[in-house]
């Protein structure tokens, strides 16, 4: 049977689904564990998530992924990731990075565990938390799957919890701007070196309000744009933030929004798309963006624009002591 420590990993799933002639009749399924509760589980599969009660289920067991990425790959991603998303509080524990920011999104309140924290797993976990006590805040670990398949091992014997799992997924610059044409129909994307005031507003709509941190984080990136689109009386449409960074010149997709009523245009697609453009005249040839996999409308809408999922990861939290 599963354990918590297959959550984030490839698994195959064989289930009853009903009994004929007294015998009972199975149903594979194939995909990534998202979550496993004392009820049931959830994976993710080409069809769809999948949730699964435990009654249910005949025999499951982890299997190989479709296609490995390198270790190396995932933490010069999840570095490049970290510099277009910086914390303006940040440490290190061996490789490992600590950083802190208001506790203005886990992405920037996190120790991102990629690499070795030159000390036993165990240590290093009391260390990170040891940080975020100092620091006034929870401790929160974001740990890249499989890589860090040891540490969510570790967190799960000290009763972690983790946060819904996230997708980061990767797309060529070419294949993204052929997969989506260009839009005279649409209104023109703005890029700005800055966000407007409006701009801000429409990102603490969804992020909730934005500490000095979170303008930091924001803006702390020397190659970064901020997109507005606007209808004809000068309202805010849509909104997102593109950042170059690292060696290998990633572009960064971030805070992609739209209003509810400018929703089902193709404003999504617009906007990055420009970005992309943008992207490629600062040198970057591939991007990264990093999605919730239950956001199943911002996945598909990724998917149709060439995105695919490089890794995963999960983002473990300190439990509360109780009061």
């Amino acid at each position: 049977m599963l354990r918590r420590q297959d959550v984030g990993h490839r698994v195959v799933v064989r289930r009853i689904v009903g009994v004929s002639a007294d015998r009972p009749l199975f149903s594979d399924a194939l995909g990534e564990l998202v979550d496993l509760t004392e009820t049931d589980l959830t994976i993710a599969t080409a069809n769809g998530t999948l949730r699964v009660p435990l009654r249910e289920v005949h025999r499951a067991k982890r299997v190989p992924p479709a296609r490995r990425p390198r270790a190396a790959d995932v933490i010069a991603l999840e570095l490049a990731a970290n510099d277009g998303w910086p914390a303006p509080v940040q440490a290190r524990l061996g490789h490992w990075i600590l950083r802190a920011a208001q506790n203005w999104t886990g992405r920037a309140n996190s120790a991102l565990a990629a690499g070795d924290p030159d000390r036993p797993l165990e240590a290093a976990i009391d260390a990170v938390t040891r940080w975020y006590a100092d620091h006034g805040q929870t401790a929160l670990i974001n740990a890249p799957m499989p890589l860090a398949a040891p540490v969510n091992s570790a967190l799960d014997e000290r009763g972690w919890t983790a946060r819904p799992l996230t997708l980061m997924q990767t797309a060529p610059l070419a294949t993204l701007l052929a997969a989506v044409p260009a839009r005279a129909d649409l209104p023109p994307v703005e890029l700005a070196d800055s966000p407007a005031d409006d701009w801000y507003a429409m990102v603490a709509e969804h992020k909730g309000t934005l500490p000095d941190a979170a303008v930091r984080v924001l803006t702390g990136v020397p190659t970064a744009v901020f997109a507005h689109v606007r209808d004809a009386d000068g309202g805010l449409l849509a909104v997102a933030r593109g950042a170059v960074t690292g060696p290998d010149r990633w572009l960064g997709v971030a805070l992609l929004q739209t209003t509810p009523a400018a929703r089902r245009q193709g404003l999504g697609a617009h906007v990055t798309r420009a970005l992309a453009h943008w992207a490629r005249q600062h040198g970057a040839g591939r991007a990264y963006l990093q999605v919730e996999e239950r956001n199943t409308a911002a996945v598909t809408l990724y998917g149709r624009l060439g995105f695919t999922t490089h890794h995963t990861y999960l983002t473990r939290e300190q439990p509360q002591p109780a009061t």
